[in-house]
């Protein structure tokens, strides 16, 4: 029999809310070069030095107001889908979860592919946006652990989902259940990064940000962009949802540093929707396909009572996706197309 091994891998999280594992995820996280993109020694003077000694303590009181009794938000859901996945593929199929930084890591996720003898592995990182930093940094990962493997099976990587049309309904089911038209304005709040990293891939040194509408659609420059894929994930939901362009706004958030990042800002975007007399703000945010800090902590908790401080009234976050099964049948849906464009070459 055939086995077919199945890698999902999502960001990561604290063993748990203590300081001490916090540092410890802050440190690993931070620490890769591809997500601090700048001289090592650099990147461990601040790393190590500041960020992780000072920030480790205050994101230690954030983890805490959102663990759950059975732990982390992003690694309850991730655990689910994966289990719900495994499921929907039968016996042919082992998936396996791991997390990039942190438990479940990669390294173990792989060696009970290798016990199982699969004839291949499809890593699919949980990410629907291409970045560096994210999808980049899972497949070197991958690549790099069984680089030293005596015989290695056939790996394919899924690049980005962006578009993904079931991930896509999962996104709009979730956003129609408040009623879009209800509220003053839509945001689309995507993980943010820093500008030089959206150059840096940019091939042609020439396109990425020289022009306000860069981002407008998906050509062959930045097909494989950040930014560019966000925007096409924001579009196509709002679509979905017959929400006119005049409506949302697409924005960045959870900046690090003096650097400038992707703007605009999810933080400044709602304080000038506050300005201008806005009370109730909707949020999706399709970088995440489960509830994380960035999601139930920085956008429900902290954007709302700022939003209330400026005068509006609520700040409501469409949940992720979780363990929706529409996003299960996303993932069954990747696995399944990988495969047959493997069987027809």
């Amino acid at each position: 029999m055939f086995m077919k091994g199945i890698l999902l891998v999502n960001l990561g999280t604290p063993d748990s809310p203590q300081t001490a594992d916090v540092r410890r995820y802050l440190d690993e996280f931070l620490m890769d070069e591809r997500v601090i993109d700048i001289n090592a020694v650099g990147r461990t003077f601040l790393v190590k030095g500041i960020i992780v000694p000072f920030r480790g303590p205050q994101s230690a009181k954030s983890y805490q107001k959102i663990w759950t009794p059975e732990g982390s938000p992003l690694l309850v859901y991730s655990v689910k889908s994966a289990k719900m996945l495994q499921e929907r593929l039968g016996s042919d199929y082992q998936v396996e979860l791991a997390m990039r930084y942190q438990n479940p890591s990669i390294q173990t996720a792989l060696d009970k592919l290798k016990a199982a003898k699969v004839d291949s592995i499809q890593v699919i990182s949980l990410f629907p946006q291409y970045a560096s930093a994210t999808t980049g940094s899972v497949h070197q990962k991958v690549m790099e652990l069984v680089s030293i493997w005596q015989t290695i099976p056939e790996i394919s990587f899924v690049n980005s989902f962006y578009d993904n049309d079931l991930m896509i309904e999962a996104f709009a089911q979730n956003g129609a259940k408040y009623n879009p038209a209800s509220y003053d304005h839509i945001l689309f709040s995507f993980h943010g990064l820093p500008e030089r990293q959206l150059k840096k891939a940019d091939e042609t040194h020439s396109y990425c940000l020289q022009a306000n509408d860069c981002c407008g659609s998906i050509n062959e420059t930045n097909k494989f962009c950040y930014s560019a894929q966000s925007h096409a994930t924001a579009r196509l939901i709002a679509a979905k949802l017959n929400i006119p362009k005049e409506n949302y706004t697409i924005c960045f958030q959870s900046r690090l540093g003096r650097d400038p990042w992707r703007k605009p800002y999810t933080s400044e975007v709602i304080a000038d929707l506050a300005k201008k007399g806005a009370k109730k703000i909707l949020v999706f945010c399709p970088a995440f396909v489960a509830d994380c800090l960035e999601t139930v902590y920085e956008i429900a908790e902290e954007y709302d009572i700022e939003f209330k401080h400026l005068g509006g009234e609520k700040v409501q976050l469409v949940e992720s996706l979780n363990d929706s099964p529409l996003w299960v049948d996303a993932l069954e849906q990747m696995v399944k197309t990988q495969l047959n464009k493997a069987a027809q070459l």
